[in-house]
């Protein structure tokens, strides 16, 4: 979704604050949050569902000294039954802090302060560092989760996603100021995880957005607004560009590295692209306005977030045939599936919730978000990240 210029619309939200939680075991980091509206004392209170979500689960309201709502989160842990434990990271759009919550304990583990418009979240493979895109300025932010030292890594301006390598070596990040044209710079900043310093920077198309790592971390592919960008890890060069001129936005890669699912928000589809040879070779409609896309780890099911119709649209992934519509909140841009493939987290930027959706019937479980004395309406959630406890 982009303005008249080309620049992102996520630019142009203003900046509030986030606020709830919900996640199986482990801790779940709220980025933007204020330290107070995730406050773990007092009595828990919640409201009814949402008109549009069809589920049972209430969401918990948060005040300064509401409690976590173990209640609320029971659907969440019932719904991920085996998932293996992890930590959940949750971007919004705001500026702030970086707020940790240890679910397992019901505590808060620790925060990051000194943030503006954080877009992107990252982890390493170990669940050490997490890394977040600055996108109000001109960093990717270094988070030592153990400790809580953060570095400031300088990329360039407003970067908007950050991926990191399956081996935690390398970290690509998109950087999307500047003044090369309609939509921002062409630069993808490479970040060596040992040093935190930026390595190499690629140039790649027009307003690059979303970046993903192959499975075995030889290939990265960047959505550009005019196409798909494959660069050689090894080289950090541009190999291949698979043109898209619909205006690319998400990517996913199936576990096996075959297969790219890439949305086109403006042309309302979804490609399927031959990883080896780049070829297009699938294409469908995938709701109103599709912004992210993630495939289970089995590689069987996608999810869409559909921007414009407040709704996810499930596709078998190898017929590209829709199965299902399920109604989330509102503005749905973000969407990630839990390490066992139990539950898909969906950011709805418009709500400032997640909603949580059961795998096994496709059925919303959890909205987390809202709460009185809160403007969830500008704390998009931008980003969706989990990975291993540290």
């Amino acid at each position: 979704m982009s303005t008249d210029n080309g620049t992102p619309k996520r630019w142009t939200r203003r900046r509030v604050t986030i606020v709830a939680s919900s996640v199986t075991a482990g801790v779940l980091v709220f980025v933007g949050a204020p330290m107070t509206a995730l406050a773990l004392t007092g009595t828990f209170s919640s409201h009814g569902p949402a008109a549009n979500t069809p589920q049972a689960v209430v969401a918990p309201s948060w005040t300064s000294h509401t409690a976590l709502g173990k209640k609320a989160l029971a659907a969440v842990a019932k719904s991920a039954g085996t998932d293996p434990a992890y930590y959940a990271y949750v971007a919004a759009a705001t500026g702030g802090e970086v707020i940790e919550v240890d679910l397992a304990t019901a505590s808060i583990a620790g925060e990051i302060t000194g943030l503006d418009t954080d877009n992107g979240v990252a982890i390493t493979p170990d669940g050490a560092i997490a890394y977040v895109a600055d996108s109000g300025q001109y960093y990717v932010i270094a988070d030592n989760i153990a400790t809580g030292t953060k570095t400031q890594i300088e990329v360039g301006p407003y970067p908007q996603d950050v991926a990191v390598s399956p081996n935690g070596d390398l970290v690509y990040a998109t950087v999307t100021g500047g003044d090369t044209g309609p939509g921002g710079s062409n630069v993808v900043a490479v970040i060596n995880t040992a040093t935190n310093t930026v390595t190499a920077d690629i140039p790649v198309g027009t307003a690059p957005r979303q970046v993903v790592f192959s499975p075995d971390g030889s290939t990265a592919y960047v959505t550009t607004e005019t196409g798909i960008y494959e660069i050689s890890t090894a080289t950090s060069h541009v190999v291949r560009v698979i043109p898209d001129p619909s205006g690319p936005q998400g990517i996913a890669v199936s576990p096996d590295g075959s297969t790219l699912y890439v949305t086109n928000n403006d042309a309302g589809t979804l490609l399927k692209i031959d990883a080896a040879s780049g070829r297009i070779i699938g294409s469908a409609a995938a709701g109103a306005e599709p912004e992210a896309v993630a495939v289970t780890p089995d590689s069987s099911t996608l999810y869409v977030a559909d921007m414009d119709s407040n709704s996810v649209s499930v596709l078998n992934a190898a017929t590209l045939r829709v199965t299902g519509t399920i109604a989330v909140g509102s503005l749905p841009e973000s969407v990630a599936v839990s390490p066992g493939g139990s539950e898909v987290w969906v950011g709805n930027g418009l709500s400032g919730s997640v909603s949580v959706i059961a795998t096994a019937n496709n059925s919303v479980v959890a909205t987390v978000g809202g709460g009185p004395g809160t403007s969830t309406l500008d704390a998009a959630i931008t980003s969706i990240a989990f990975a291993p406890a540290p």
